[in-house]
This record gives C-alpha cells, structure tokens and sequence, in this order.
C-alpha cells in the first residue's frame, strides 16, 4: 500500500506541475522503488524528436509485465504528458509502464501515428533487458483515439505495410502483445470519414490524401479480426458522443467469429475516453480480465 500511496503522490504532484521534470514527482517514484526516464527519442521522422517515458520496477534484472499506453485527442491533439494518471492502477499491479507521443495529423497524416506506435512497440523488445520487460507480456493500452492505435498496433503484422519505418532485422522476435486494452477507441475509421458518423477529427487526420477510404479502411482494427489474435477488452460506454459504441459492438461479433478471446464492458451513458477508465469497477473488471489471460499470477 505504501508504494501504491507514493506513486499516487508522485503523479499527483506532477498533474499539479504539469511537467514531467518536477523533482517532487522524481523522488517519489524513487522512493517507491520505481525509475523514472522521461523524454527517451525512439525515433525521428519529419524533422521531430519523438519521445517516450519509461517507469520500471527496480531491479531490471527482473522482468516484469509491461503496459504501452497511447493517449487519445482524434489523432490531432494531445501529448503523453496529458494521461500521467492512466498507467497508475497498472504500476499498481507491478507492472512497467511505457508512456508514448506520436505524430499527430499537423506534422504526419495517417498512417504516421500507427507507424510510430509500431515503431515504439518494436523499441521496448530492442530494450527489454535494460528496463526489465517482459516481452511476453505486454499489455498495448489507450483511451479514445489511442484506443484505436492501442487496438491496430497489436492487431497488425509486419505484413500489412506499417513497420516500413522500424523494420524488423534478422533474429527479431515478432511483436506481439498479451493483450489489448482499448477505452472508447475507434474500431471502423472510415466509418469517421463521410456519412453520419463523420468526425471532423477524422477527417483532418487523412486530409486531401489520396485512396483515403481504402487507407482508412487498413488502418480499421475491425478489418483485422483473425484467429490468432490476443485477448482484446473493450470499455465503452453506449451513449458515447464522440465513438459510436455500435463500432465496439461490431469488433465483438468479428473477434467472436474468429474465435478470439475478448470481452466488451459496456457502460451507460454519455462517457467517453478518460471518463470511461474512472468509472467504478472498471479496472478492477479489466484487472480481472488480464489475470484470466495470464499476464497476472493467479
């Protein structure tokens, strides 16, 4: 209880800062026996750093379950700074955190924020020994448009045409993830691009690219339903004003053809996103869930 308590503090006191180099937040985490590593660059693309932070567990020598969490703002706004808070229930659980930007839509289109994710994927199996990954258990995780990208970087192989930027060398274990996490995360994009379920977001995010439909119809995690697939949990809420909750409904019935281990927790009304993860019982199901999938001790 004692180190959950210090790294609710330690965040806490770095949403107050609003910045990552608050020294009260960097004692805290190692106080708890936590290490902090902000601002790693896992890649450069158009000109920009970008950049990833890393909380592990002490000593790395032990090899621990690893959560990637993407935040959301529709692919155009956000940065890892803004869902501090998110990883915390799983640093609770002993888990290693991976906390990532991506390019959004001003300086990349579609598909540079999936290829980024790819990319930071790829980086934490290139550092799992020296932070103490367990790259058997990973857990890829986001909320809103990160929930997307959490759903279609592990839902992808390298032979849909996304890991161009941080290819895979010779000898490089396939990535794979131990499950899938996705809070109101978009599952049909091109849904979002015209007719009623438009979104601006979307839109903005594809711009005047051209074949944008069939693009976005690549980058939708429902197309990608197959067996073989690792456990994917599903928070949304039913009346969720920005994702509709019919997409989450129709990558169940897809995974649940294919034979894939999922499970779809609905809540009612208007929530989305953030506001989903804070709903009570949320993580104590989704905690549950990953437990019945292995990535926890039973």
């Amino acid at each position: 209880m004692k180190t959950i308590f210090i790294a609710c503090l330690a965040l806490s006191s770095l949403v107050a800062y609003g910045q990552h180099s608050d020294p009260v937040f960097e004692w805290a985490v190692a106080a708890s026996g936590y290490s902090y590593h902000p601002n790693i660059v896992y890649k450069r693309a158009n000109g920009q750093d970008i950049k990833l932070d890393v909380i592990s567990i002490d000593p790395p020598s032990q090899s621990r379950p690893t959560l990637l969490y993407i935040y959301g703002g529709g692919w155009v706004n956000g940065t890892k700074g803004s869902v501090t808070l998110a990883p915390l229930p799983y640093l609770a659980r002993g888990m290693n955190a991976v906390v990532i930007d991506y390019r959004l839509a001003d300086n990349g289109l579609a598909p540079a924020a999936v290829e980024d994710c790819r990319c930071a994927f790829r980086w934490i199996y290139t550092h799992a020994k020296e932070y103490g990954f367990d790259t058997s258990k990973i857990v890829v995780a986001g909320e809103s448009a990160g929930g997307h990208l959490a759903l279609i970087t592990a839902m992808l192989d390298a032979s849909a045409g996304f890991d161009n930027e941080c290819p895979a060398k010779d000898g490089d274990a396939p990535l794979k993830a131990a499950a899938v996490v996705s809070y109101s995360g978009p599952t049909d994009v091109a849904d979002m691009l015209e007719g009623p379920n438009q979104r601006w977001y979307a839109v903005k995010w594809f711009g005047s690219l051209p074949n944008r439909v069939d693009l976005a119809r690549r980058l939708s995690p429902v197309n990608y339903a197959r067996p073989g697939l690792p456990p994917i949990i599903l928070v949304h809420g039913d009346s969720d004003p920005h994702v509709p909750y019919a997409q989450a409904v129709r990558l169940k019935e897809a995974l649940d053809h294919a034979g894939d281990p999922n499970q779809l927790i609905t809540l009612h009304g208007p929530i989305h996103g953030w506001a989903v993860e804070k709903e009570l019982n949320v993580e104590e199901q989704v905690f549950d869930m990953l437990t019945k999938y292995g990535v926890f001790a039973h």
